[in-house]
């Protein structure tokens, strides 16, 4: 089932033809990033179309990870787990974008260990620190963040 977004202002639009796992991260970039923890759903890149490309302003924050924003309207696009090589890899889309989030199941919370304690998520899913977390991507059981 395809689902389509965009951000604030419309000036970039996506759809998603596929869409993977729904994660929360809560490692400190991505709640600055996202002004809390970031919801986000895994798109595969062959799996992303993009209108309004020319919008996204891309951010290099850290070696192996870019983060993108709506030029226009300064919404947070979406992460990409590039592993240094700028511009590929698989879209976290934030699905506060989506036109429709309902029926997302969510499968696991990341940097469980860096959440503030003024909030949990209810439900049963997998709950992993950032040492667990950060062992599964180098074991290369883990592709993406969430």
């Amino acid at each position: 089932m395809s689902r389509t977004g965009g951000c604030l202002c419309g000036a970039v639009r996506f759809t998603a033809t596929e869409l993977g796992n729904f994660g929360v991260c809560h490692c400190k970039m991505c709640q600055r990033w996202a002004g809390g923890p970031f919801f986000g759903i895994t798109v595969l890149e062959a799996a992303m179309r993009i209108t309004g490309g020319e919008n996204v302003i891309d951010f290099r924050s850290s070696d192996r990870a870019t983060r993108s924003h709506c030029g226009v309207c300064g919404s947070s696009l979406w992460y990409r787990d590039d592993k240094g090589l700028e511009g590929t890899g698989d879209y976290e889309i934030t699905i506060g974008l989506l036109d429709d989030a309902d029926g997302l199941i969510l499968r696991r919370e990341v940097y469980i260990d860096r959440k503030p304690d003024s909030f949990a998520l209810a439900g049963e899913h997998e709950r992993l620190t950032e040492a667990e977390f950060m062992a599964r991507k180098a074991a290369n059981t883990e592709g993406t963040n969430p």
